[in-house]
Protein backbone atom coordinates (compact mmCIF):
# COMPACT_ATOMS: atom_id res chain seq x y z
CA UNK A 1 0.00 0.00 0.00
CA UNK A 2 0.98 3.79 -0.88
CA UNK A 3 1.45 6.03 2.05
CA UNK A 4 2.16 9.83 1.67
CA UNK A 5 3.92 11.29 4.33
CA UNK A 6 3.21 15.06 4.87
CA UNK A 7 5.76 16.65 6.63
CA UNK A 8 5.52 19.91 8.88
CA UNK A 9 8.23 21.90 10.49
CA UNK A 10 8.25 24.41 12.92
CA UNK A 11 6.57 27.97 11.36
CA UNK A 12 9.69 30.20 10.93
CA UNK A 13 12.29 30.04 8.42
CA UNK A 14 14.70 26.95 7.95
CA UNK A 15 18.35 27.35 8.39
CA UNK A 16 20.49 29.57 5.57
CA UNK A 17 21.69 27.34 2.77
CA UNK A 18 25.32 26.58 3.29
CA UNK A 19 25.29 26.92 7.07
CA UNK A 20 26.27 24.29 9.67
CA UNK A 21 22.35 24.24 10.84
CA UNK A 22 21.53 23.96 7.43
CA UNK A 23 24.17 20.96 6.22
CA UNK A 24 22.95 19.25 9.18
CA UNK A 25 19.56 19.28 8.29
CA UNK A 26 20.00 17.98 4.36
CA UNK A 27 22.61 14.98 6.06
CA UNK A 28 19.43 14.05 8.29
CA UNK A 29 17.21 13.54 5.34
CA UNK A 30 19.63 12.14 3.21
CA UNK A 31 20.03 9.97 5.37
CA UNK A 32 16.47 9.20 6.00
CA UNK A 33 15.73 9.02 2.61
CA UNK A 34 18.76 6.70 1.55
CA UNK A 35 17.78 4.16 4.02
CA UNK A 36 14.27 4.26 2.40
CA UNK A 37 15.77 3.72 -1.00
CA UNK A 38 17.68 0.98 -0.12
CA UNK A 39 14.94 -0.81 1.59
CA UNK A 40 12.65 -0.32 -1.58
CA UNK A 41 10.27 1.49 -0.13
CA UNK A 42 11.01 5.02 -1.35
CA UNK A 43 8.68 6.41 -4.16
CA UNK A 44 9.31 10.13 -4.18
CA UNK A 45 10.33 12.57 -2.00
CA UNK A 46 10.85 16.53 -2.18
CA UNK A 47 10.88 19.95 -0.25
CA UNK A 48 8.28 22.72 -0.69
CA UNK A 49 8.99 25.91 -1.42
CA UNK A 50 7.96 28.27 1.16
CA UNK A 51 4.35 29.05 2.62
CA UNK A 52 4.85 32.60 0.78
CA UNK A 53 5.12 31.39 -2.68
CA UNK A 54 1.41 29.22 -2.14
CA UNK A 55 -2.17 29.81 -4.32
CA UNK A 56 -4.49 28.34 -2.85
CA UNK A 57 -7.70 28.37 -5.62
CA UNK A 58 -11.36 27.63 -4.38
CA UNK A 59 -14.69 27.79 -7.12
CA UNK A 60 -17.21 28.79 -5.18
CA UNK A 61 -20.58 29.06 -6.89
CA UNK A 62 -18.80 29.02 -10.43
CA UNK A 63 -16.41 31.80 -9.89
CA UNK A 64 -12.70 30.96 -9.05
CA UNK A 65 -10.81 32.45 -6.53
CA UNK A 66 -7.38 32.86 -5.81
CA UNK A 67 -5.51 33.50 -2.50
CA UNK A 68 -1.94 34.06 -1.55
CA UNK A 69 -0.75 32.05 1.20
CA UNK A 70 -1.88 27.97 2.16
CA UNK A 71 -5.46 27.13 2.82
CA UNK A 72 -4.98 27.06 6.01
CA UNK A 73 -3.55 28.95 8.83
CA UNK A 74 -1.56 26.47 11.12
CA UNK A 75 1.28 26.85 13.72
CA UNK A 76 3.57 24.24 11.68
CA UNK A 77 4.80 24.77 8.21
CA UNK A 78 3.63 21.81 5.59
CA UNK A 79 7.30 21.93 4.24
CA UNK A 80 7.26 18.75 1.89
CA UNK A 81 6.14 14.94 1.10
CA UNK A 82 7.41 11.49 0.96
CA UNK A 83 5.95 9.04 -1.11
CA UNK A 84 6.65 5.54 0.06
CA UNK A 85 5.07 1.51 -0.81
CA UNK A 86 5.21 -0.11 2.14
CA UNK A 87 3.51 -3.76 3.54
CA UNK A 88 1.10 -1.79 6.01
CA UNK A 89 0.85 0.94 8.59
CA UNK A 90 3.38 -0.07 10.92
CA UNK A 91 6.22 0.00 8.59
CA UNK A 92 5.05 3.02 7.45
CA UNK A 93 5.17 3.83 10.69
CA UNK A 94 8.64 3.20 11.08
CA UNK A 95 10.08 4.82 8.59
CA UNK A 96 8.01 8.27 9.43
CA UNK A 97 9.73 8.42 12.68
CA UNK A 98 12.99 8.23 10.72
CA UNK A 99 12.53 11.59 9.00
CA UNK A 100 13.74 14.76 11.02
CA UNK A 101 10.39 16.66 10.57
CA UNK A 102 9.11 14.07 13.31
CA UNK A 103 11.18 15.25 16.06
CA UNK A 104 10.89 19.01 15.31
CA UNK A 105 7.46 18.82 14.02
CA UNK A 106 5.74 16.73 12.71
CA UNK A 107 5.03 14.13 9.73
CA UNK A 108 1.42 13.06 9.02
CA UNK A 109 1.06 9.74 7.34
CA UNK A 110 -1.76 9.05 5.41
CA UNK A 111 -2.31 6.17 3.53
CA UNK A 112 -3.56 7.05 -0.22
CA UNK A 113 -7.17 5.83 -1.57
CA UNK A 114 -7.42 2.74 -4.10
CA UNK A 115 -9.14 4.65 -7.52
CA UNK A 116 -10.14 2.48 -10.51
CA UNK A 117 -9.18 4.32 -13.39
CA UNK A 118 -11.88 5.68 -15.67
CA UNK A 119 -13.38 2.50 -17.91
CA UNK A 120 -11.29 0.02 -16.03
CA UNK A 121 -13.21 -2.92 -15.43
CA UNK A 122 -15.27 -3.51 -12.29
CA UNK A 123 -14.48 -7.39 -10.66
Amino acid sequence: MKYLFLLYGPDGPLPEPGTPEARVLFERYSAATEAMAKAGVLIECAPLQPATATTTVRVRDGETLLTDGPAAEIKEQFGGITLVECADLDEALTWAQTLPAATDGSVEVRPLAAVQPPGAMMS
